[in-house]
């Protein structure tokens, strides 16, 4: 591990610099240097993220800058900061950094797509976070590495270090800041490793619709055939789960853009979450945790070093990442076709939505810009009864623009090559959270396959009375009854009432989005 780097255009003196060190050598270096550090029985390195065990959205920062000022969608979700406090919050960062004795560098591409990819350099503190960026970062070959130039974009990641409250515009101690401009995120207060993941992911969000290319949050894998299927969905729909099948290639799990040419991932790994992981469930991301994965906050067995998937102790937010060649049908390079099938997930909490429906290119982008999944109890603190949750684009934390703008470049892309539209509930069937039960892995995973093959596309569809969604009324391997929600409720009128909650909280969201969308799309929704 010799340093063949200096960061001094930083301002950054500290001379002893690990540079894209190889799984080993983090290994070794983790083990000595964090308190809590341990390997697993399957060979994984298990690490804790300190305090904040997921991301911290309310405390994201973009500077407003004339230049990119008018392109972003300001608001809650993109809160402006100016430049001052930003070189205030880089400055701090940079005083911790100068501070320590040993840095972890590590280069690497965001896109697979090579006239479309953006060098990243990650500099950071803790050996844990070197090592999951050099998972989740595309890893350059040694040529690459010698001839990398100058990065396109810089995550200087002080974690360790809190923000300063008393800065303006500063909501805690934790912060992450992020500059077009100056092409740099700043992380204070916080070490959990997907603040520099989803930063990446963020800078993709704003760049390449600037030149007509959609980014989405979202899983693709690749049939025999070469047929493309994406799927959106939140965290907890299934959109890692379902992406990978043994009986398809997998061509990324969670960021990708499509172009002229197709989709490409973004990334080079795979962030699973960890919870209830098992074999049986979910053979090939199970066979994937060995060595070189890291797992963040899982609990483990002192003596034998076996994880308990289903211990919440940390967090319900245990994870793990992994190189995408650790699973084993994945497809290097990570690229594909045009898509045939565009999948939205939701995990339906009111156990209101069919398993399935067909959409319409307008149902497409009302579903789309509505993002919808639910909260169940017992998640969060004080969440007992199922909660909506609404998150434009599927990807509401991370999407730079306004939401109408990547629904746009959807809807074209999708009239331009002819894609297909499906809203997949994985959520609860029989009645609500608490009362019914989650639709079975096995019936999802049937719809899907049905979809893929075919087998929807001649049956018999009726519609939803309420959502106005084609639901097919029958389908391979899954009995009819599922397939129509309120035949599996025992009391009929509980479904009805039910129904009509969900779609008042679809209608009232929406409002949000009506001063940009057609009135075909409004149109699109519930109605009651």
């Amino acid at each position: 591990m010799t340093n063949n780097i200096n960061l001094k255009q930083y301002g950054i003196e500290v001379t002893n610099i690990v540079r894209n060190a190889v799984p080993a050598a983090l290994y070794k270096e983790a083990i000595l240097n964090e308190a809590e550090a341990a390997v697993a029985d399957s060979g994984a390195i298990m690490v804790r993220s300190g305090e904040k065990t997921g991301r911290s959205p309310l405390d994201k920062r973009i500077v407003e800058h004339p230049d990119s000022q008018d392109d972003i969608w300001w608001g809650d979700v993109n809160i402006a900061i100016d430049k001052h406090t930003f070189e205030v919050n880089r400055e701090r960062a940079i005083d911790y950094l100068n501070v320590l004795d040993k840095l972890y560098v590590v280069d690497g591409f965001g896109g697979w797509d090579e006239n479309e990819r953006i060098k990243v350099r990650i500099i950071c503190t803790r050996p844990y976070h070197a090592l999951f960026m050099y998972n989740m970062l595309i890893r350059p070959t040694q040529e690459q590495l010698a001839n990398f130039g100058d990065p396109d974009y810089v995550v200087f990641n002080g974690g360790q270090f809190p923000a300063n409250r008393y800065t303006t515009g500063m909501t805690s101690k934790t912060s992450v800041d992020l500059s077009f401009e100056q092409q740099e995120v700043v992380i204070l207060g916080t070490e959990y490793a997907g603040e520099m993941k989803k930063g990446i992911f963020t800078v993709m969000n704003y760049i390449m619709p600037k030149k007509g290319v959609l980014s989405m949050h979202c899983s693709a894998n690749e049939g025999d055939n070469g047929d493309v299927s994406i799927f959106f969905g939140l965290s907890g729909t299934g959109k890692t789960t379902l992406s990978a099948d043994a009986r398809r290639k997998l061509i990324g799990d969670d960021e990708h853009c499509w172009t002229d040419d197709g989709v490409f991932n973004i990334e080079g790994g795979c962030y699973a979450k960890a919870i209830d992981l098992s074999a049986e469930k979910e053979p090939e991301i199970y066979a994937a945790i060995k060595f070189g994965t890291v797992l963040e906050n899982v609990v483990y067995d002192d003596y034998t070093h076996a994880v308990d998937y289903s211990d919440t102790t940390y967090t319900q937010n245990t994870r793990a990442s992994y190189p995408i060649e650790y699973i084993p049908n994945a497809k290097i390079p990570c690229v594909g076709g045009h898509p045939k099938n565009i999948i939205l997930l939701t995990a339906d909490a009111f156990g209101v939505l069919p398993p399935v429906s067909k959409l319409t290119p307008e149902q497409t982008m009302y579903h789309f810009i509505s993002g919808y999944t639910a909260k169940v109890a017992g998640t969060e603190m004080g969440v007992t009864e199922p909660q909506a949750t609404f998150s434009a684009c599927f990807g509401a934390a991370f999407m730079v623009w306004h939401p109408s703008k990547y629904a746009e470049l959807l809807a074209e892309k999708m009239a331009e090559h002819g894609a297909s539209a499906w809203l997949v509930n994985t959520g609860w069937t029989g009645g609500p959270f608490g009362v019914g039960s989650r639709i079975n892995l096995p019936y999802t995973r049937a719809i899907i396959d049905a979809i893929h093959n075919g087998d929807l596309d001649d049956v018999e569809f009726v519609t939803d009375p309420i959502f106005g969604l084609a639901v097919p009324t029958t389908c391979p391997d899954v009995p009819d009854e599922l397939l129509i929600p309120k035949n599996t409720w025992a009391d009929a009128a509980a479904y009805d009432k039910q129904a009509e909650k969900l779609a008042n909280l679809f209608i009232k969201n929406f409002e949000a989005y009506k001063e940009g969308s057609s009135e075909a799309i409004i149109n699109a929704g519930p109605k009651l």
